[in-house]
């Protein structure tokens, strides 16, 4: 699931490659979403740059499940998102996000081991892997 009708272009670059996306305006409909639907992957871009445009991923938190979660911002920092340790994220992208940067990503977020889902992962390798058919996200 993305967030935000401008990831127009990296929704339309999962599903290209075998993904399915749902895409929400806002936090209260992905949080909807979230309780109807089973997902694989909440991929989240906050409006607002500070602590407070991430509702839906403090909300996921705070009832305990453990979605992999990667975070889409331009402007928070590695270091303010260590500072924030209640987000568990499993990973990051900072905008302008490449196809390529978004697909590795994904891809490596998915295949972590579970309790390596809940922590920022390092940039992902250059390596090519296959589409993920059947995972939602």
């Amino acid at each position: 699931m993305t967030t935000r009708a401008s990831a127009n272009s990296e929704t339309k670059e999962l599903i290209r490659h075998g993904y399915q996306v749902d895409a929400v305006e806002d936090h209260t409909a992905g949080w909807k979403a979230l309780q109807s639907q089973t997902y694989d992957l909440l991929i989240h871009r906050p409006r607002y740059a500070e602590v407070s445009g991430l509702k839906l991923v403090k909300k996921l938190r705070d009832a305990r499940l453990t979605l992999p979660v990667i975070l889409a911002s331009g402007t928070m920092t590695p270091q303010e998102l260590n500072r924030n340790p209640w987000f568990h994220l499993s990973g990051a992208l900072l905008k302008p996000i490449s196809p390529d940067q978004l697909l590795q990503t994904v891809r490596a977020v998915l295949r972590a081991p579970d309790d390596a889902r809940e922590q920022i992962a390092p940039p992902p390798d250059r390596q090519s892997q296959p589409s993920a058919d059947g995972l939602r996200l």
